[in-house]
């Protein structure tokens, strides 16, 4: 995908997320915008305060996103809808945990790093399938947590709206691809033998060579030999009729061959 789809995703994990927030029962402890205090402090290289953390600007937040998450799952390099669900499962439970996932709908080993081969096993997955089944190993993990009678609710929703999301940018981006013009060979051959083309034109133009017999005529006269207007016309037309049917039989080699060239190759 293209990095531009960081925005509208991150767009909708901080709607998700939410302003400060800081639950008695929530393990991270507070947050704001999804940012708890020690990423927050991580991110600075010292403590922070609940009023830092409160003061917490959209592109701060922005920035450590895309650092510590977007970019540690290759989200600019997944499908698209896989790297919304990525970079949501991410944010909410660890880049590490999101890639792992990832990797075990992929079929490919589960080391929690994303790199070339789950990357090209993502490249060759169908987004629509495999969208509905990330969710819902997403899902029952989420429910073997002692915090689930508590947050199962407002996760259940989260994972909800973040595969209708992913769903939908799936749709586009197939439908998108599906849309892209082709070349077409035949019009590609046409483009190539337009210039050859026109070029002949002109030795096949009756007037052309009409000229050049009547300079032979001319030079005929003045070494003696006598030519008739007449003679020079028709000697202008045949030549003129044998480069035209030479043109049309090297259009036809030319056309067979190049067609030949460009044709369908081996099936598999």
């Amino acid at each position: 995908m293209a990095a531009s789809s960081f925005e509208p995703a991150l767009a909708l994990v901080l709607e998700l997320e939410g302003g400060f927030v800081d639950h008695p029962r929530d393990p991270g402890g507070a947050t704001n915008l999804g940012i708890t205090r020690a990423t927050l402090a991580a991110e600075r290289g010292r403590p922070v305060s609940a009023t830092e953390l409160r003061a917490l600007t959209r592109a701060e937040a922005g920035a450590i996103y895309r650092r510590r998450y977007w970019d540690v799952v290759r989200a600019d390099d997944l499908p698209a809808g896989l790297d919304l669900l990525a970079f949501d499962e991410a944010v909410h439970s660890g880049p590490a945990r999101a890639a792992a996932a990832l990797q075990r709908a992929l079929d490919v080993p589960a080391d929690g790093r994303i790199g070339p081969r789950t990357l090209e096993a993502a490249s060759l997955a169908d987004p629509v399938r495999l969208v509905p089944r990330l969710c819902q190993a997403r899902r029952a993990r989420l429910r073997r947590l002692s915090t689930w009678p508590v947050f199962g609710r407002g996760w259940t929703a989260r994972i909800a709206r973040v595969e209708r999301e992913a769903l939908r940018l799936a749709a586009v981006h197939a439908t998108a691809s599906a849309t892209v013009p082709r070349p077409d060979p035949v019009r590609m051959l046409n483009q190539e033998e337009r210039p050859m083309t026109e070029t002949k034109s002109i030795w096949q133009s009756r007037t052309v060579w009409a000229n050049l017999v009547g300079l032979a005529a001319l030079g005929l006269g003045f070494a003696g030999y006598g030519v008739a207007e007449a003679d020079v016309r028709n000697a202008a037309d045949a030549v003129a009729g044998l480069v035209a049917a030479v043109s049309a039989l090297a259009s036809i080699a030319f056309r067979v061959v190049a067609t030949k060239q460009i044709g369908p190759g081996p099936a598999g």
